[in-house]
């Protein structure tokens, strides 16, 4: 029995071909129900598919609860209270994106086709670091 590292996984670089009889998955997954066609994946996959949307779980907390802290526990200027908005909707922005990557991957997945791309992915890192600089510089000056 081969080593599970070295198990073959050329099931997830192209489409699967169809059956006969059987119809092309749909183009766009299902949001809540990516089990819904398909066989189910190598549970490794799966398990890391899961532990990925945990990870963004824990990414929107973190924002959502940044945001509310600076709400309820600093002076009330402008700046400070357009910082924790910003932040709980990147929190919130966070959480849906998450879920709908979990889903569409779960389902590429069970279809046997390529990963979705990752387009969110390239935007949280610097919005993150845009808002780490305006909460920095918040610190730094004095309040009204």
């Amino acid at each position: 029995m081969p080593h599970p590292t070295e198990q073959p996984t050329e099931h997830l670089t192209g489409p699967r071909p169809t059956e006969p009889g059987r119809t092309e998955p749909a183009a766009r997954p299902p949001l809540f129900d990516p089990y819904r066609e398909g066989e189910e994946p190598d549970p490794r996959f799966t398990l890391a598919n899961e532990r990925t949307f945990l990870a963004w779980q824990r990414t929107a907390l973190a924002l959502t609860a940044g945001g509310i802290g600076i709400a309820a526990l600093t002076t009330h200027t402008p700046a400070r209270q357009a910082l924790a908005t910003v932040l709980v909707l990147l929190g919130i922005a966070t959480a849906v994106t998450a879920l709908r990557r979990w889903s569409a991957t779960e389902h590429a997945l069970r279809v046997r086709r390529p990963l979705p791309r990752l387009r969110a992915g390239r935007f949280l890192p610097f919005a993150i670091a845009g808002l780490a600089l305006l909460a920095t510089a918040l610190l730094i000056l004095p309040t009204p």
